[in-house]
């Protein structure tokens, strides 16, 4: 197959094609539906059989274009953004720009050979929306508070009101309409009623965590906790020790969503709570232990759906 870059933008959809011999081919086409037409008609001109499309995980701008070469048949790989600057370094790339960027994909899609990427089922796309949506009506919410509280003119407070409580509507109704899903999709009902068992986390939690984390197969909890950014990052180099800290690396919607249950937790869940008395008799800061229980409710979380099983405190689960 032949290696396609695209580099992609809310509005724009940069590609570059490797033909035979090293030869380049660059498009750019709208990111709409109109777009991936006029990309596939330029495809067919270009090579007759399907190639192997290479794009960046970028959330939504590039799911749509993911899919509908898919769907008309071409090999689709979403990879980790940090793994293309990453080679971009290692080639000593100096330019940046969105073509040179796109033949840079397309250039790693032909060395690596990435594994293909396959579209989540329309229940799991419809709940990824779904809980995606909620927390941005969140983060609009803690902004507009965070005006409030700064805001004297009583015109703005009133509009800032206003705002907030549309909002709140939002939110109850969106929650609401996240029950229902699960209610209509037996098998993630399943799910969520086993997460929900591990103390700390409750139905928005276990929506996330379905949604954005276990929609994977994983082979260990530990690779759960790693795609989701929870695991330690150690830095030192020879003599000196640097203060470890999450790797971040993965959807930054799993820590959010992790945050408060695991404060949570180190009250109320005696395994997270065992967890705690560990680190503290070892002297760890705060955010440490909170670090650790978040990753610790993701093995649990992870065991309770690998054994289909309701948390028990006595039991193993990972």
């Amino acid at each position: 197959m032949l290696p396609l870059g695209i580099d992609v933008s809310k509005a724009t959809l940069h590609v570059a094609l490797v033909l035979p011999g090293e030869k380049l081919r660059h498009q750019t086409c709208a990111n709409t539906a109109a777009g991936f037409q006029e990309l596939a008609r330029w495809l067919k001109r270009h090579s007759p059989d399907p190639v192997h499309a290479c794009l960046e995980a970028t959330g939504p701008y590039g799911e749509a274009v993911a899919l509908f070469l898919h769907e008309a048949g071409h090999r689709v790989s979403v990879v980790n953004p940090s793994l293309i600057a990453a080679y971009a370094q290692a080639q000593l790339l100096r330019a940046k720009a969105d073509p040179v960027d796109a033949a840079l994909i397309a250039r790693y899609c032909a060395k690596e050979q990435p594994a293909p990427w396959t579209p989540l089922p329309d229940e799991l796309r419809q709940l990824q929306a779904l809980v995606r949506r909620l927390d941005a009506l969140h983060e609009m919410r803690t902004q507009e508070k965070n005006r409030l509280g700064v805001t004297a003119d009583v015109i703005v407070r009133t509009s800032i009101e206003t705002l907030l409580e549309a909002l709140d509507a939002q939110i109850r109704d969106l929650k609401t309409r996240i029950a229902e899903h699960f209610d209509h999709h037996p098998g993630l009902r399943a799910q969520r009623d086993l997460l929900i068992t591990i103390p700390g986390i409750g139905d928005t939690t276990a929506a996330v965590l379905i949604a954005e984390l276990f929609h994977k197969s994983y082979g260990t909890a530990r690779q759960a906790a790693a795609f989701a950014g929870a695991t330690p990052r150690i830095r030192e180099s020879g003599q000196w020790r640097g203060r470890a800290s999450l790797s971040r690396c993965g959807p930054a919607l799993i820590r959010k969503a992790l945050y408060f249950p695991a404060i949570a937790a180190l009250r109320f869940n005696p395994t997270v709570r065992a967890v705690q008395t560990r680190l503290s008799a070892k002297g760890k800061p705060k955010m440490v232990i909170i670090g650790a229980a978040m990753r610790h409710l993701i093995h649990l979380a992870f065991g309770v759906l690998k054994h289909r099983r309701e948390y028990d405190a006595d039991g193993v689960h990972a």
